[in-house]
């Protein structure tokens, strides 16, 4: 099963680190947000990936085609200008890095790659997001639900602490640092997709989240699947130190690999 994953967008919101890198390629705990996604995925042995680049998408080309080498032990022969690798450790993945264009919106880059998908049922998400989504209970919920996409839906956390005042309005009761939000259920941005869902798309300047999501609810091909544990986007600054700090700490409740 494959994975197809967006990663072409200009990440403006994170600009401290985008005007050098695509924002995938911003890295959590030395590795780039993309690789702990595939890590993830690949825990539930999906390794076919489909990677729809755009701004400077060449750097996600070079991240793995540099990879073995950056986690292999080497010999360099300099005079007969040979190398050896010793020991490598590298993944048993499939990758592919299409080139779906600067401006191209995150419809219209899934409608370019059409015709690498194939005609199977595919996961589908964004390039900056983390959770610990268990992908074999999404995939059972789409098939069981029978429609073209299935939506994980997460209430994200809120993002400051809440107060509850005492009897006495000088006093607090009750201080919850970043509590659950207001319980409105999210697009968490992990799908499950069949392929025909893609006819939705009309062109490069279509979003997925807008006129095929809207048309695949009206016409009840749009299920969800209810995620409970973690969840966190990575769109600001902020957003990555706090995913550095529960990585740093050994707290990472992604990582399920």
């Amino acid at each position: 099963m494959k994975a197809v994953i967006l990663a072409g967008g200009l990440g403006t919101r994170l600009s401290e680190e985008t005007i050098m890198k695509p924002k995938p390629m911003v890295e959590v705990g030395g590795m780039p947000v993309i690789w702990h996604i595939m890590k993830n995925y690949a825990a539930y042995d999906v390794r076919d990936f489909i990677i729809l680049g755009g701004y400077k998408s060449h750097i996600i080309k070079e991240f793995f085609r540099d990879y073995m080498m950056r986690f292999s032990s080497v010999r360099f022969e300099m005079r007969d200008q040979k190398m050896e690798i010793l020991e490598s450790s590298s993944e048993e993945w499939s990758v592919t890095v299409l080139n779906t264009g600067e401006t191209t919106n995150t419809g219209g880059r899934l409608l370019r790659a059409r015709e690498h998908i194939g005609d199977d049922p595919f996961f589908f998400t964004y390039g900056d997001g983390v959770s610990n989504v268990n992908f074999n209970e999404l995939k059972q919920e789409h098939e069981k639900s029978g429609v073209a996409v299935t939506l994980t839906a997460v209430q994200p956390p809120g993002r400051f602490g809440a107060l509850s005042f005492a009897e006495d309005p000088r006093l607090i009761a009750q201080f919850q640092e970043k509590p659950q939000g207001d319980g409105a259920w999210i697009n968490g941005g992990f799908f499950m997709v069949n392929p025909e869902a893609i006819d939705t798309i009309s062109g490069d300047a279509i979003a997925w989240e807008e006129q095929p999501l809207r048309m695949l609810a009206e016409n009840k091909q749009l299920g969800a699947y209810r995620h409970r544990g973690f969840w966190q986007s990575m769109d600001t600054l902020r957003d990555k130190q706090y995913l550095e700090s529960l990585w740093d700490q050994g707290n990472a409740p992604w990582k399920v690999w």
